[in-house]
């Protein structure tokens, strides 16, 4: 499981002092460019030290041998023996007592196994004024003796109390860092870990300030982006676990005095960078351990508490606010040898609004700035832990990997430091240019997008319109949010204000306010290849001085319009529509899908003013095996939305998807509610996969609409398989009651070949429904339905009824209507295969002849006594000369109009 750092303090009393110690130098930019103030790393209350003040530094003489010290150089000569000669050159004829203090850190094991503890015990030696100090060390058996004896105090000393007042002693001072001796103790014995040579503490130096441009035109080539160091973050993925596993901090934090964070840091930085095998290496463990030990300081940030910046405080509570984050860091850095500067500006963080003005303001956001292989990348631990929840006042942990080495060009969109040389950009932007950026989240980056349109977040609009676009390589899915700013409440706005439009490799939003005044956008997005939660990418705002008079658009719950980018894989191809609104002035529309697979297709229509039950009637849908296509009805003039769903055809058990959703806009035409689709209409309609699989073929009428002006039609087709087939003819509301309508239906077959004729009685809107039984135990199924519609003002007479005898093949020439006239003649024609005699029965019967045509012929007299005359015919297998009918035919009476 790795290692947990546990640190416990062990607190000697001594006499208070004032205490002056020597400070870390760590330039910052900063907007005081006539004197550099560097900030002390173990300083709780960050008390500033300028350069010209002085660092004494302290002598030791270890195992006889001569230690330098001082700013003059002088040696402080010493003898072998275990009094201590050291004198200190200062206003004062004796210095003051000497402040050591003892700390041990103990290295717990995750695991149940054996504890590991690592004793380290740091001897500071600290010299009042600042004038040089001197400090000899005694002999090695006096220092043994005194080691020894502090640790023999250890359970005496552990007391709150005292570690409260050293550490209120301690934070009212200037500290400094002071080079810490090691002491190991083994065997029973301490030792200084000086391998026999002696211990010569050089003095500290500030380190001059190095601007980026100098270093840019200088040390540094040309600048590397992210990728150039590394593909991907998997790279890290022994670095991350390891820095997780062993940098995990014990929850009984006991860390009160300052100067312990320098042990502590370097501890810490030890455990984590271990196996590090580079300096990027070392830099991702301490930014992962930033990122997953330390929380947001909220309480801090609104003022409840003070805000914990120091490193010692942040490490010490596992909290900070960013200025916190970036010390550790900072000194995390300088203790894996990586050279880190603290970089203070403006930052797009918590309470930003579009619109922000930072000038004259004074930046309130701190990062970091590392650099690697001679180049500087940009880092924020902060933005990198997580982010805030302001209405629950609580600090969410949301690890974001997109902070680490952001490269500068994306940096900058929220972030500007103070000093335009830490953009790290060959062009740096002013303060103006920043304030109008578009705000973009690190989710915007990691889905590869990119903002065509526009490059600044106000967007003003043209005729009460505005549009943002975007560019992307992988799929991604998209989302928005429109909201008014009215009072201090932001008010939300219906998305139909919106029309959005997402293909394989763009989006577009067409923006339509509904009023004048300022709008907040919302842009979110996801990968396309999940259908996980949207996340918020950018952000803007829109400005309409004058709102474009339009009508209201309906609601579109899946507000992509046009094909959804995700139709490909759902199986369509193309279509026939795009995403802008299809006009119609005829009331009536066809939308088209192509497909590279049999799918099935439900429809969805919407209109402000169109019941739910209505809206089905307005809707005919044909599926094909390569294509679908979609009939509308408009009963009202408007803005509509056709929503379409499919899955595989094949598959049933597959829900249905949403493939696309397409605007209409009927300007003219609106049908008249009596005249829309039939009701109960089949989802397959027209020729399609059904009656292709029953063998059906080459149909006269490809389409699932069918129109007629003489008020006859007839539709033919191949019946390969020789099906026995069925018609029925509906109408929902029929002005004339008569004959049924199954006699206004006709078949006729002609070898394969079969033609349903179909005479219409009246005007209006018909259902044809063919069925067919596909074997012989299994009752008539439904293959298709076919919309009739009829503009003609006759009133065609039914067919003949025909019975079981009619067989296939049999062809009726004359009369082709089932109404004879009274007292009159007609001819009949008709071929009956196999027949060896046909007659008609009426008042008398009447022997038809069988011509050179193999058809059978003659003239009927109707009479005025009957009211039918019967078509019968005898013949066929087995020499059987009995008559049966197969057809019938009604004689009006003389009192009877048609």
């Amino acid at each position: 499981m790795g290692n947990v750092l546990h640190m416990r303090s062990v607190e000697v009393a001594f006499p208070k002092r004032s205490l002056n110690l020597r400070s870390v130098h760590c330039p910052l930019p900063t907007n005081n460019h006539q004197q550099h103030y560097y900030y002390n790393r173990n300083n709780s209350n960050n008390t500033k030290v300028t350069e010209e003040e002085s660092y004494p530094q302290a002598t030791q003489k270890t195992s006889g041998q001569e230690v330098k010290t001082g700013e003059s150089g002088e040696k402080k000569p010493q003898d072998g023996h275990s009094k201590d000669t050291s004198k200190t050159t200062s206003d004062d004829e004796q210095g003051p007592p000497v402040v050591q203090q003892e700390w041990k850190l103990e290295v717990l094991s995750l695991n149940n196994s054996n504890i590991i503890k690592s004793h380290k015990t740091v001897a500071s030696t600290v010299a009042t004024k600042t004038t040089v100090a001197t400090v000899a060390s005694a002999a090695q058996s006096k220092t043994s003796s005194v080691f020894q004896k502090w640790a023999a105090m250890e359970l005496e000393v552990q007391r709150p109390m005292t570690k409260r007042q050293l550490s209120d002693e301690s934070a009212a001072c200037t500290l400094g860092v002071v080079k810490k001796s090691t002491v190991r103790r083994e065997e029973g014995h301490v030792q200084r870990e000086v391998e026999g040579r002696a211990l010569v503490k050089p003095k500290l130096q500030p380190r001059p300030r190095q601007s980026y441009s100098t270093v840019k035109s200088g040390n540094v080539s040309k600048k590397k982006l992210k990728k150039e160091l590394f593909a991907t973050t998997e790279v890290f993925s022994r670095v991350d676990n390891h820095a997780i596993n062993t940098g995990k901090l014990s929850s009984q934090r006991i860390f009160s005095v300052p100067t312990i964070t320098q042990t502590i840091t370097q501890t810490i930085t030890q455990t984590i960078t271990e196996g590090a095998q580079n300096e990027l290496e070392k830099l991702r463990a301490i930014w992962i351990w930033l990122c997953h030990n330390i929380e947001y300081d909220v309480s801090g940030y609104l003022g409840l508490t003070d805000k914990l910046c120091s490193p010692e405080r942040v490490i010490e509570t596992g909290r900070g606010v960013c200025c916190g984050y970036s010390s550790v860091c900072m000194q995390m850095c300088q203790e894996a040898g990586i050279e880190c500067q603290e970089v203070s500006g403006h930052g797009k963080g918590i309470g930003y609004r579009q619109g922000q003005s930072y000038q004259n303001t004074k930046s309130l956001h701190m990062w970091n700035a590392v650099k690697l292989g001679g180049h500087w990348y940009l880092l924020d631990a902060c933005w990198g832990a997580g982010r805030v929840d302001m209405d629950n006042k609580a600090f969410v942990k949301r690890y974001d990997d997109f902070y680490f080495l952001t490269d500068p060009e994306d940096f900058i969109n929220s972030h500007c430091p103070d000093e335009q040389e830490w953009q790290l950009l060959d062009n740096p932007i002013p303060l103006e240019e920043f304030e109008k950026r578009v705000l973009k989240t690190s989710e915007f980056y990691r889905l590869g997008l990119t903002l065509l349109h526009p490059k600044h977040f106000l967007l003003v609009t043209e005729n009460g319109e505005a549009s943002v676009s975007m560019k992307f390589t992988k799929p991604v899915d998209f989302t928005y949010q429109i909201s008014q700013r009215s009072g201090c409440e932001p008010k939300a706005v219906n998305s139909s204000s919106g029309l959005l439009t997402v293909t394989r490799e763009s989006m577009r939003l067409r923006l339509l306010p509904p009023t004048g005044g300022t709008f907040d956008i919302m842009i979110f997005a996801r990968s396309g290849n999940n259908s996980g939660t949207f996340s918020w990418v950018c952000s803007l705002l829109v400005e309409c001085p004058e709102q474009k008079p339009t009508e209201e658009l309906p609601e579109n719950p899946f507000l992509s319009w046009g094909l959804q980018r995700s139709a490909e894989s759902l199986g369509v191809k193309k279509c026939s529509n795009g995403a802008e609104a299809a006009v119609s002035e005829t009331g009536s529309f066809e939308l088209v899908l192509h497909t590279s697979r049999p799918l099935m297709m439900l429809c969805e229509l919407t209109q402000k003013d169109l019941d739910p039950s209505i809206a089905k009637r307005c809707l005919a849908t044909q599926i094909q095996s390569d294509r679908l296509t979609c009939n509308v009805l408009c009963p009202y003039l408007g803005y509509y939305r056709l929503s379409v769903f499919v899955r595989n055809y094949e598959q049933p058990q597959d829900g249905f998807q949403n493939g696309g959703n397409f605007l209409l806009h009927c300007t003219g035409g609106a049908i008249n509610l009596n005249e829309l689709f039939p009701p109960a209409l089949s989802t397959a309609c027209g020729p399609g996969i059904r009656t292709q699989e029953a063998g059906l073929s080459k149909f006269s009428h490809t389409g699932a609409l069918v129109s007629t002006q003489q008020g006859k039609c007839n539709i033919t087709f191949q019946n390969q398989q020789d099906l026995e087939l069925h018609a029925v003819l509906f109408k929902e509301q029929r002005k004339r009651l008569g004959h049924p309508l199954c006699r206004h239906i006709f078949f006729t077959y002609n070898s394969s070949k079969v033609t349903i004729s179909v005479a219409l009685p009246e005007a209006g809107v018909y259902k044809l429904g063919l069925y067919a039984k596909t074997s012989t135990d299994q009752d008539f199924s439904l293959l298709c339905d076919f919309v009739l519609r009829n503009s003609s003002g006759s009133s065609w007479p039914p067919f003949p009824c025909t019975y079981t005898a009619w067989q296939k093949g049999s062809v009726l020439f004359e009369p082709r209507g089932g109404l004879l006239e009274p007292l009159s003649w007609v001819l009949f024609r008709v071929r009956v295969p196999g027949a060896q005699r046909v007659s008609v029965v009426g008042e008398q019967l009447m022997e038809l002849q069988l011509s050179k045509s193999r058809v059978w012929e003659g003239e009927v007299f109707t009479g005025a006594s009957v009211s039918q005359l019967k078509l019968a015919a005898s013949g066929g297998g087995g020499g059987s000369t009995d008559m049966a009918i197969i057809m019938s035919f009604d004689v009006l009476s003389q009192q009877n109009e048609m």
